[in-house]
């Protein structure tokens, strides 16, 4: 197997995260901006990755089996350290939305592509957007602090909601499109 540039800023993303963990747990003044900075730096590598493989045909199909795991990993690393540090109902429960939608939705492909018909349940751009929110909120909940006086949290916190909510469409998006393929093979 030959590892592509884009496979090896994947895997960039997988390395990282336990860095972001110890980071995070390190008692050294700004290890929360530092924190955020690693999940910055590994949301740019999500971007980058897809761009190049794009850009210069750079395709395998352990980078499309990888690139979404490695994404789903992170986000969820950081949805962990961000609801053990801020343990509210709002925040645990947007958590257990976005990272339930993924497990519904990485099984909903899994099946879907069972029945051929992977291609149904590719990404849309309702969750391109979903993804977008998503990172800057989870910058803005590990780095923690005001900035210029802005209430970087809790937008962050607001952020985290609109991530929740687009999470939840996108997966209804998803079930949507899978729906005729699924109720066939119900009747089969």
């Amino acid at each position: 197997m030959k590892l592509t540039v884009p496979t090896m800023l994947t895997l960039l993303r997988i390395v990282l995260i336990p860095v972001l963990v110890l980071v995070f747990y390190l008692e050294f003044r700004g290890a929360h901006i530092a924190a955020a900075a690693i999940f910055a730096l590994a949301s740019i590598t999500d971007w980058l990755d897809g761009w190049i493989a794009r850009r210069y045909n750079q395709y395998s199909a352990f980078g499309e089996f990888l690139d979404p795991v490695a994404d789903k990993l992170m986000v969820a690393t950081a949805l962990m350290l961000t609801v053990q540090a801020h343990p509210t109902v709002w925040m645990t429960l947007w958590a257990a939305v976005i990272i339930g939608r993924e497990i519904a939705v990485s099984a909903l492909r899994e099946w879907m592509a069972e029945l051929g018909q992977r291609a149904k349940v590719k990404v849309a751009s309702i969750g391109k957007i979903k993804t977008i929110v998503q990172m800057v909120a989870l910058v803005c909940l590990l780095y923690q602090q005001d900035f210029l006086g802005l209430p970087v949290f809790v937008i962050g916190e607001w952020l985290l909601a609109a991530a929740a909510l687009l999470t939840l469409w996108s997966g209804f998006a998803y079930l949507h499109a899978a729906w005729p393929s699924l109720k066939e093979d119900a009747k089969n």
